[in-house]
């Protein structure tokens, strides 16, 4: 036995009897009975059971170390793990849906725009805003400008390749 229970709750008569586990190991000693009696541990007790307990104890336990095994082996996390680490759940989990590099990539390249925008003249600056910021379509800008729809869309495509020369010489 790997610990030394503190109580023992034996069966007498169809009623538990609590004992200590001094005085279960005196009586195992002198009643031979004792040893054919089954026991499973419950907080830190032996609780005495009939054989069918016993076994359905025993099989789950068993099946529970064999999942442990198998959480370890295929390097799962338990959900204890997550109440006894420090530091948000969130930060387990990961995401495979996201692309680190391409995220990263992404972020440099929102960080170029914002450096060569302003090396734009103002009206080109307006036309970028109106149509990507503010989500306008080509025609909403050319009512408000006074031109037509395949106007702004010569426009914006110019400026577009005007911004993507600036931020391949940012290289």
């Amino acid at each position: 036995m790997k610990y030394t229970p503190r109580k023992v709750y034996i069966k007498e008569n169809n009623v538990y009897v609590e004992l200590s586990y001094t005085d279960f190991c005196r009586r195992r000693q002198a009643d031979q009975s004792y040893m054919d009696k089954l026991f499973i541990p419950v907080q830190g007790c032996l609780l005495e059971v009939v054989r069918e307990q016993y076994t359905d104890f025993y099989r789950d336990k068993e099946r529970w170390r064999y999942l442990k095994k198998l959480d370890t082996n295929h390097s799962l996390l338990s959900l204890e793990r997550f109440t006894e680490s420090e530091g948000n759940v969130i930060d387990f989990v990961v995401d495979e849906a996201v692309d680190v590099a391409e995220t990263v990539i992404h972020a440099a390249m929102v960080d170029r725009l914002k450096s060569a925008l302003p090396l734009l003249s103002g009206s080109e600056q307006a036309l970028i805003n109106a149509i990507f910021f503010e989500e306008l379509s080509e025609r909403e800008v050319g009512l408000r400008l006074g031109v037509t729809q395949s106007v702004v869309n010569k426009r914006k495509a110019k400026i577009l390749a005007k911004l993507r020369k600036i931020m391949e010489n940012k290289i």
